[in-house]
């Protein structure tokens, strides 16, 4: 795809954010999943083709759940679908991807903002 026809693309949605190079991640989390993904491919955990089918399945589901596929969800459809490649790859269990969320949460609540989130001992519960 061109740039152009990519830019065209994206124009088309109003509620992918973008600046004057063209679009942008939402938050840090998103970027953060983007290259997490693109890190594990890089080792050999999954193929693109892995990836793209598991997203579009991930992507399916939700839709048939009621997801507006608006673009705004994009991302958790990305983030769910890295879950779900790392655990049946067992890369983590899916009960160590859940610890670490929890855990992630509790540091984040009691981390004031600006502040870098630090995960301590306590935060696992």
């Amino acid at each position: 795809m061109s740039s152009t026809a990519a830019a065209a693309a994206t124009a088309a949605i109003p509620s992918i954010p973008r600046d004057d190079d063209g679009p942008v991640f939402r938050a840090p989390w998103e970027a953060h999943a983007f290259a997490m993904a693109l890190t594990l491919h890089e080792r050999g955990v999954f193929t693109w083709p892995e990836w793209a089918a598991a997203l579009a399945s991930e992507i399916k589901r939700a839709q048939a759940a009621g997801d507006p596929d608006t673009g705004e969800t994009y991302y958790l459809h990305w983030l769910a679908t890295l879950e779900g490649l790392v655990a049946s790859k067992g890369v983590a269990s899916t009960e160590t991807l859940h610890r670490y969320r929890d855990a992630w949460d509790h540091a984040a609540d009691r981390t004031p903002h600006g502040k870098p989130i630090e995960l301590k001992p306590e935060d696992f519960g």
